[in-house]
């Protein structure tokens, strides 16, 4: 199945499209991704649909840096939970291989790799799809992102010996040289970063070890339930396209690049199906969300994917045994177990 990324890789995508003159919800809506999604950083969406969303940005706007503005808007912290430990790192060399080795915990499409030799540390970074399309603006935000973590260790002021792309220059490269100095060059036959390997040991002032004891222990198991089955991808996406109106086995699969059937193979390896996931999924959200009562049991409704509110209703208590606004005002307690009505 084709490779998913946090909604924490658009951080900033809204902000950046409006103060470009798009309109962000209609381009999202182009590649069937929705802007509600990006409210929770850490729900997994098309990592293919991601990166073609840069690539009508970039020439909707007419910008041919806009990964690279993408980019400045990024922060340690949307790397999600390795953030916590990699800072906790001693050397650069160790930040980068924690980075490198659990990359799957934070972006499937990415695939870097570390190599060393002469005394030159390169660092190469692409973004595999599965299938040829165009991937500039993902490339670029993905070296840009590196680059920033490389700074942030190393200082605003360093500079790498060179940053390299396999694609051809723009008509203008005033953003490249001024995320990357006068050092980028393009037309080259990868892309990435090269610089000193001295600078891989490089100390991290900011480090505890303790401290760094404790944040491996809290990782550890996070990394191991990001071991995603097919069963994990199909759900996140359930999740993700219930808001929209448009959760369908059809619509998973095209967001995989699979057809239905092949969906339906990968589930039943696990003993799952599309039906059961999409009920768990929504029994998972509706005991979060009728409890809440900021929300209306329209909007509920909405986002457990139902066209009304007694369509909604009539699933509640099929599966609960009770309406959603009795199982509200009894704070959930009482309420059958789904299934059991």
């Amino acid at each position: 199945m084709r490779p998913l990324v946090r909604t924490a890789a658009l951080n900033g995508y809204v902000e950046l499209s409006r103060s470009l003159g798009l309109d962000p919800r209609a381009l999202m809506k182009s590649v069937g991704l929705d802007t509600a999604d990006l409210a929770v950083q850490d729900r997994w969406i098309s990592g293919t649909a991601v990166v073609r969303l840069l690539e009508l940005s970039a020439a909707a706007s007419a910008r041919e840096d806009f990964g690279l503005l993408l980019a400045e808007l990024r922060r340690f912290s949307n790397l999600g939970p390795i953030s916590l430990l990699v800072r906790e790192e001693p050397d650069v060399r160790s930040a980068l291989a924690l980075l490198i080795r659990h990359q799957h915990t934070y972006n499937e499409v990415l695939h870097a790799r570390l190599s060393e030799g002469n005394g030159v540390a390169t660092l190469k970074v692409d973004v595999r799809l599965g299938e040829p399309q165009p991937a500039r603006q993902g490339t670029e935000l993905a070296v840009a992102a590196f680059h920033r973590v490389l700074c942030g260790f190393l200082g605003p002021h360093w500079r790498p010996s060179a940053v390299r792309f396999a694609h051809r220059a723009p008509r203008d490269t005033a953003s490249h040289r001024r995320a990357f100095g006068p050092v980028v060059e393009f037309d080259r036959g990868f892309n990435g970063i090269e610089f000193y390997a001295d600078d891989l040991d490089a100390a991290n002032a900011m480090a505890d070890a303790q401290l760094r004891s404790y944040t491996r222990q809290y990782f550890e198991p996070v990394a191991a339930l990001r071991e995603a089955t097919e069963a994990d991808r199909v759900r996140d996406l359930i999740e993700a396209l219930l808001p929209t109106g448009r959760c369908s086995i059809e619509q998973v699969a095209r967001s995989l690049g699979v057809d239905r059937r092949t969906v339906h193979r990968h589930l039943a390896r696990s003993g799952q199906t599309f039906s059961s996931l999409l009920q768990s999924t929504r029994s998972a959200l509706a005991e979060q969300f009728v409890p809440n009562p900021s929300r209306s049991l329209t909007e509920v409704s909405t986002l457990l994917g139902f066209s009304s509110l007694s369509a909604f209703s009539r699933w509640f208590h099929e599966h609960y045994g009770v309406g959603p606004r009795e199982w509200r005002r009894s704070g959930g307690g009482g309420a059958a177990t789904p299934g059991e009505s």
